[in-house]
């Protein structure tokens, strides 16, 4: 026979309407096993049957999909949240083909009532200044970022960064595009998706130095903790570049770490350091290319290449034990 108890101790607060009670992993009673009971929306114990939660709400939804087109047609909500869109993708978008849900071509009385329909939901979503500036800045970032290659996380985390300095009132002086190229760069920094400044300003709308002055401006007063940028992070796109074998991109990896560990990359540009170490596990591997091909990819002058080319080599050297 199964017994049921329900008790509150002293002090213990019974779960509210909605909120889900935390089952316990052990039976209260005799510290036997809990088990679901098939069949009934109970938890029992398995040794000595006391009814520890009974009468559980499944949150979920009452339909089934097994793949993620049916899944996409059953479902009756919306995208979540997003920072990349000003109004954070709460609001109604409408699409810009002119048809039906059946792939019909709508009339031209019909086409006409829905493009006065964009057009005034496009004057509600951004009816203030400070819309219209989000709009126009996270459309750059969205832009820049597809230029660069930078996943959808990082331009998340920079479009947090352009919102804050928006907050804190660091336009003033500052051009949108040059404010947002920094968000971006910082962010990319952050996520450890590095890119030089000179990758940056290739697809920004403002200048390199310009880009220097708003950086140095906008972390000083958000008071963003920028980590320095490791070489290996560029590693692995310049041997992208390159067409290098797994076995030159893990030795170069080997040879920075080497390097670094000697001091070797201390006061020098780690894209520099990147792509000698990329030249020296070439040679070292037998996948030969040439410094020039190595710095038309990283933008590096071929004399850099060389100098720190000799030294890695000689901290490899150095680090090997005898």
């Amino acid at each position: 026979m199964v017994r049921q108890r329900s008790r509150v101790g002293a002090g213990e607060r019974q779960p509210a309407d909605g909120e889900t009670a935390r089952e316990p992993a052990t039976c209260p009673e005799c510290a036997g096993r809990v088990v679901r009971s098939e069949g009934s929306a109970e938890t029992v114990c398995a040794d000595c049957g006391l009814v520890v939660g009974e009468a559980e709400i499944d949150r979920g939804p009452e339909w089934r999909a097994f793949d993620a087109r049916e899944k996409d047609e059953k479902s009756r909500v919306g995208a979540p949240t997003t920072e990349l869109l000003h109004d954070r993708g709460l609001s109604t978008s409408i699409g810009w083909r002119d048809e039906d849900a059946h792939g019909r071509s709508l009339s031209p009385r019909k086409r006409e009532q829905l493009r006065r329909l964009r057009t005034w939901n496009e004057r509600f979503r951004s009816q203030g200044s400070k819309d219209r500036n989000l709009k126009h800045a996270l459309g750059e970032i969205d832009r820049m970022a597809s230029g660069l290659g930078i996943p959808r996380p990082t331009r998340e985390t920079a479009s947090v960064i352009y919102r804050r300095a928006l907050d804190e009132g660091l336009l003033p002086g500052r051009s949108v595009e040059g404010v947002a190229t920094v968000a971006l760069y910082a962010a990319s920094r952050l996520d450890g998706v590095a890119r030089t400044i000179d990758e940056v300003a290739a697809v920004s709308r403002v200048g390199e130095l310009e880009i220097k002055r708003t950086y140095r401006h906008v972390v000083r007063e958000l008071s963003i903790q920028i980590p320095p940028t490791h070489p290996s992070e560029y590693v692995g796109r310049f041997a992208s570049d390159l067409g290098c074998t797994d076995e030159t991109e893990r030795r170069a990896r080997e040879l920075i770490e080497t390097a670094t560990e000697q001091g070797v990359h201390s006061g020098k540009h780690p894209v520099g350091i990147a792509a000698s170490a990329l030249y020296a596990a070439g040679r070292l591997c037998n996948d030969r290319f040439t410094q020039a091909e190595v710095s038309a990819v990283s933008e590096i002058s071929e004399v850099t290449i060389r100098n720190r080319y000799r030294e890695i080599l000689d901290a490899a050297e150095a680090g090997d034990p005898p």
